[in-house]
């Protein structure tokens, strides 16, 4: 079974382009589809707003567009939402810089780059007022700053783990200062974050998911290391990383990927690791690779959309439907945000 839809339409609704897919089921059963209206421009800058659809019944039907964040003359983005199981509370941390700043100024230091955390307690109808939490999960050397983009994931003894990217400023230049993945966490079910550890020179935006010894495997953008993903492994919740390793079996074309666990029904009991990207070295060929081995192998996979696509964000409905939100279009990857529907049959046929 393979059911795909477009969500968001580029030029639409009163945005030219959408971008930067999250998805996430909630703990009642609804799907939530996150991603940017960008207003004015399909570039990474200007006047950005965070949007939601709901669904209610699997991902059958969704509602409107709502809009999460705005603010005048800001970019607001780069979801990345996490679901606390315990609680039922969707948080949702995000980034916000100056519509007029975008990152060639932040990463020479002349812009500001801001982390800030919304939420959710009613299940995705409503959202609080935002706040600021920049002190608690940005050093004072990083310059540029993204969360997720993707989704967050909470560990069987409760931590909330959000991943995160970063660059240091060291010669005050988008392309010669060193980028790293990192990840934040809280202990506390949303209510403090902190800082965890740092994956090596050369990874970026990256994915999470939690190994069954426990340990946290990431999953991340390479830049400038030859087309191929960067993995590295935690052993203490995320509170520090292996050193990072480049995935040969895992092509990119330096671009977001993203990943998600699946645990079998009672009349199957399969317990997989999903991942999704662009199996290309350009942006194309959305492609969802299986492993059975804890993220040490992966298949050769199947492909989603053979044109371009982009950015992507893979979760597991209630059911134990495998969904993926990602970008797609027949000329370029921005022209939609689709939503795949899919099971484990149709992921595992040739």
């Amino acid at each position: 079974m393979l059911k795909q839809v477009t969500l968001f339409e580029s030029g639409c609704s009163g945005y030219h382009t959408y971008r930067i897919p999250a998805l996430i089921a909630t703990g009642p059963g609804a799907l939530l589809a996150i991603c940017e209206g960008r207003r004015h421009g399909r570039g990474d800058a200007g006047e950005i707003d965070l949007l939601v659809k709901r669904s209610a019944d699997g991902g059958e039907t969704w509602s409107d567009a709502q809009v999460v964040v705005t603010q005048s003359d800001m970019t607001c983005g780069n979801p990345c939402p996490v679901v606390d199981g315990l609680t039922g509370v969707i948080w949702l941390p995000f980034t916000k810089n100056m519509a007029s700043g975008p990152e060639d100024l932040i990463c020479a230091g002349r812009a500001p780059r801001t982390v800030w955390l919304t939420w959710s307690d009613d299940d995705g109808v409503s959202w609080a007022d935002p706040v600021e939490i920049t002190a608690a999960v940005k050093r004072p050397e990083w310059t540029w700053y993204a969360t997720g983009p993707g989704h967050g994931i909470q560990l069987r003894d409760g931590r909330l783990v959000v991943p995160c990217d970063h660059v240091v400023g060291v010669h005050f230049s988008r392309w010669d200062d060193p980028h790293h993945s990192h990840v934040i966490y809280s202990d506390d079910h949303g209510l403090t974050w902190q800082i965890g550890g740092s994956v090596g020179e050369g990874a970026n935006e990256c994915a999470v998911v939690e190994l069954v010894d426990g340990r946290v495997y990431i999953n991340c953008r390479s830049i400038g290391r030859g087309q191929r993903r960067g993995v590295a492994w935690s052993a203490d919740g995320g509170r520090s990383f292996s050193d990072v390793q480049w995935d040969e079996a895992l092509v990119e074309p330096e671009c977001q990927g993203s990943l998600v666990r699946l645990t079998g029904t009672p009349q199957d009991d399969a317990d997989l690791v999903l991942f999704a990207n662009p199996a290309s070295t350009e942006r194309v060929r959305m492609t969802v690779r299986c492993s059975t081995d804890e993220c040490r192998t992966w298949d050769a996979g199947r492909v989603l959309h053979a044109g371009p696509s982009a950015y992507s964000d893979l979760c597991v409905a209630a059911d134990k439907t495998i969904c993926c939100l990602y970008e797609r279009g027949e000329a370029h990857p921005y022209e939609q945000i689709a939503l795949a529907r899919f099971d484990l049959e149709w992921l595992q046929s040739s």
